[in-house]
């Protein structure tokens, strides 16, 4: 027997030296479930350690590989967190001020009532970049804001497939009407920028309150009061910044890093929360709360009592230049 094992081991050692050659070939094919086990233990310490976490791609801009990064969880809570209240206590404050001011003041009527006579107030170039930005930013405003609260509101009422319709279209045009927002935001400075600028007048107007709290008040104004230009320069200010960091947001490779695009975002949704509150009383005062304050964006007309009432010094600007050029006199009313 020992005889024949001798006789054969020049087979056997041939046999042996092959599979220790293939060995290593046959469990390289293999997966390996303690590797894996390695791997995945490697993937969770990164992210218990606030490592980042990518991956590889073959795309020109290399931030695309970031999977998971420590900053994102910070913009995370703080887009989820401190935005979303930012814009809650912002909208839902001023609508409680306003209709608590309505059911204490009511309507600010003209006391005078109306004369039938009209006041040009606003030419077509005004009212035309006026109704562009009002338009353009009021859509812009319920897209962002199907981004922050639309899967809490909007979802459950409409289901998932008219949310989802909703939300893309949504993100379309919140994009492309960017553009004609910053249109209009150009013309309504070009042509108002002059008379918005601070004069003494707005002293004595705010130390009245405007005459808002109070029938039979009237301070002196020019052709937009101190409340006026208040908004106006918070819907410049506010919407230059919505402009900037929006390109921002459409063109992240002008951003810079990862952490400035979510910077941007924060400031975006912040700005948009509080300009969007401020034109909510805007809206209030030039429709239901003042009398006779519609036609001025609406016909572009004012009633002379009205303007008398609202913006007296505007008024003898007007009356002024009439007297000085024949055949400029107040219409009468339609």
């Amino acid at each position: 027997m020992i005889k024949a094992i001798m006789a054969r081991m020049p087979a056997i050692l041939a046999v042996l030296v092959l599979f220790a050659f293939a060995a290593p070939e046959l469990s390289a094919q293999q997966i390996n479930p303690t590797a894996s086990a390695v791997q995945e233990e490697q993937l969770m310490r990164a992210l218990q350690s606030g490592e980042a976490v990518s991956g590889r791609v073959t795309i020109v801009d290399p931030r695309a590989a970031d999977l998971i990064k420590p900053g994102n969880k910070n913009w995370a809570a703080d887009h989820g967190g401190m935005v979303k209240t930012i814009n809650i206590v912002a909208i839902l404050g001023i609508l409680a001020v306003l209709v608590a001011f309505y059911l204490i003041r009511g309507k600010i009527r003209i006391e005078g009532g109306f004369s039938g006579r009209t006041i040009q107030r606003f030419n077509a170039i005004e009212r035309f970049g006026h109704w562009l930005l009002a338009a353009t930013f009021i859509v812009l405003a319920l897209t962002g804001l199907n981004l922050l609260f639309g899967r809490a509101l909007i979802l459950p009422l409409v289901g998932e497939g008219a949310f989802g319709t909703i939300s893309a279209w949504g993100k379309i045009a919140h994009n492309y009407l960017a553009w004609p927002f910053m249109l209009a935001l150009v013309i309504v400075f070009v042509a108002w920028v002059i008379h918005n600028l601070p004069s003494r007048t707005d002293v004595e107007w705010i130390k009245q309150g405007g005459g808002l709290f109070k029938k039979g008040v009237h301070p002196p104004a020019k052709k937009f009061n101190a409340g006026q230009k208040a908004i106006f320069w918070s819907v410049i200010i506010g919407g230059v910044a919505l402009s900037w960091t929006g390109v921002m947001l459409l063109f992240p490779e002008w951003a810079g890093s990862s952490s400035d695009w979510q910077f941007y975002q924060v400031i975006h949704a912040i700005v948009a929360g509080v300009l969007t509150a401020i034109i909510i009383a805007h809206i209030y005062i030039g429709s239901v709360g003042m009398e006779g304050a519609f036609d001025a964006m609406g016909t572009g007309q004012v009633d002379e009592n009205w303007a008398r009432e609202h913006h007296s010094l505007w008024v003898e600007e007007v009356k002024a230049r009439e007297n000085a050029a024949p055949g400029g006199a107040a219409q009468p009313a339609e």
